[in-house]
């Protein structure tokens, strides 16, 4: 059975142009062939990742008018606690099984981004757990680290200059996802129950779960294979925003998550650009047709994301 590319980090660090040149290519062979891989070398070490869970399993214990109160109805910026069924990522095979809590670029509520309602500059919720922000933060600090080298790689595989992107990354729209599913109550497991089958919507996702299987990528020739969890591993996949950047030379990849037999928890952290960032595959590909207009991340963000949820806060500009 087909199974994902491991690819190491370390790589891409390298001194010596020719080695991040290589595995940078390795990178783009990843994402143009199956759009997800195993990232290794990434320098986050283990007992993060264990600390990481532990908080997000004591957020999801907080009894529900707690995390009710940290609402993601309340924000239009998409920050807050999704309660179960609130999503719909495939509407249609129904509901979501899942609850997740979502973190953004954490910005004080004077910063003019936020007095100016700018898309996706909101202020986060926080639950009130000893320590709970600051590890939380620590975490999202490290990813984006992490996307900004694979940025660096996509841009060299792709001829294009290796700082490319880093003008389009200086404030970006990120945002870091608890997410618990529930066990299957003893009925069978459905095939998206968890997470109906999608693809992201934004430039790369970097995600860690914990042993409980359930994540699976569907192939080019319409298989579904396992994506399990590799120890120290992050599972990654390229998002539509860099697909439609790329020209469709990267492909975001169909995906769902199984109605697990145990409860489940994973982390993603989904990468984007700047929200004024313009998405034009011109800026890569000058001398290609472009299969798509320019937009800006944020517009596009939100034309994608809006359609997910029942509910809407006003003004809303997105959620995930």
């Amino acid at each position: 059975m087909e199974s994902l590319p491991i690819i190491s980090m370390a790589g891409l660090l390298s001194e010596q142009p020719a080695e991040r040149q290589a595995t940078a290519n390795e990178l783009g062979r990843a994402c143009r062939d199956i759009g997800f891989f195993y990232l290794v070398d990434h320098g986050i070490p283990d007992s993060v990742f264990e600390a990481l869970f532990e908080d997000a399993s004591a957020f999801f214990s907080l009894p529900s008018d707690r995390k009710e109160a940290l609402s993601i109805k309340r924000s239009p910026h998409n920050r807050g606690y999704v309660a179960i069924q609130d999503e719909k990522l495939n509407p249609v095979s129904g509901a979501d099984s899942k609850e997740a809590f979502n973190i953004g670029h954490d910005l004080p509520a004077d910063h003019p981004d936020v007095l100016n309602n700018k898309p996706f500059c909101g202020v986060n919720y926080w639950p009130d757990l000893p320590g709970w922000r600051e590890r939380t933060l620590n975490y999202y600090h490290r990813c984006l680290n992490v996307a900004r080298t694979l940025h660096r790689g996509f841009a060299l595989d792709m001829g294009a200059p290796e700082d490319f992107f880093e003008s389009r990354l200086i404030e970006p729209i990120a945002t870091l996802r608890m997410l618990r599913y529930p066990a299957a109550q003893g009925d069978p497991q459905r095939a998206d129950g968890a997470a109906g089958t999608h693809t992201d919507y934004g430039n790369v996702t970097l995600l860690k779960t914990d042993r409980v299987p359930g994540l699976e990528v569907r192939t080019k020739d319409g298989q579904w294979i396992d994506a399990p969890s590799l120890p120290g591993a992050f599972v990654c996949n390229i998002g539509d925003c860099l697909m439609r950047w790329s020209n469709d030379l990267y492909q975001s990849t169909p995906h769902r998550v199984r109605t697990p037999e145990a409860e489940r928890y994973s982390v993603a952290f989904f990468m984007e650009a700047d929200p004024d960032a313009m998405v034009d595959p011109r800026d890569l590909f000058p001398h290609q047709e472009p299969h798509y207009p320019p937009v800006s991340c944020s517009d596009y963000l939100a034309q994608r994301l809006n359609s997910t949820y029942d509910f809407r806060a006003e003004p809303r500009q997105a959620n995930r």
